[in-house]
């Protein structure tokens, strides 16, 4: 009768530990996919002119919100003043065009792009007057660069989809040069 019980125990044990490594593999494939895609195609134009310095706008592209953000030169330097605190300063691990892999991970420091989406379960964050951007719904965070800090549960920086200007004032959603 004892081995009968036993024999029931290492089944659970072992459908949990399976269950466990499934859900972690799972965890990690989904992670190393999202570092490499981002979003292209689709084409969307828009006039820079229309966006003044400290203000953020949010488009609509393929079913998603999408971020302009005009920064101001103070903004642009208020990013190095946080680095240590955020999980990936050097955007190292997120998904963005190769051009964007750098501080202010953008083309031009002054116009930063995003998809408006938190990376932990798809919230909107909102703008906020502390220079940076927080998740309503569990409090992740992200500086004006769209780098996730390390408190809050979010794993990865703001997606970049696919962009490029077509002169000073002009950018073109969805497609790289």
């Amino acid at each position: 009768m004892k081995q009968a019980g036993d024999n029931q125990r290492r089944r659970i044990l072992l459908a949990t530990g399976a269950t466990v490594l499934a859900c972690g593999a799972a965890a990690v494939l989904n992670r190393s996919c999202s570092r490499i895609a981002y979003p292209k195609g689709s084409p969307l134009p828009f006039d820079l002119g229309q966006l003044p310095p400290g203000k953020l706008m949010t488009l609509d592209w393929q079913g998603l919100p999408v971020w302009l953000l005009r920064r101001t030169a103070a903004e642009i330097e208020s990013l190095a003043a946080h680095e240590a605190r955020l999980t990936d300063p050097e955007s190292q691990a997120s998904a963005q065009p190769a051009g964007c892999r750098n501080r202010h991970r953008s083309l031009r420091p002054e116009i930063f792009v995003a998809i408006g989406l938190c990376t932990h379960q798809g919230c909107t964050p909102a703008l906020t007057g502390v220079g940076g951007f927080l998740c309503p719904c569990h409090s992740s965070r992200y500086d004006l660069a769209g780098r996730v800090f390390k408190v809050g549960p979010a794993p990865a920086n703001l997606v970049i989809p696919a962009y490029r200007y077509e002169g000073a004032d002009r950018l073109t959603l969805g497609e790289e040069s």
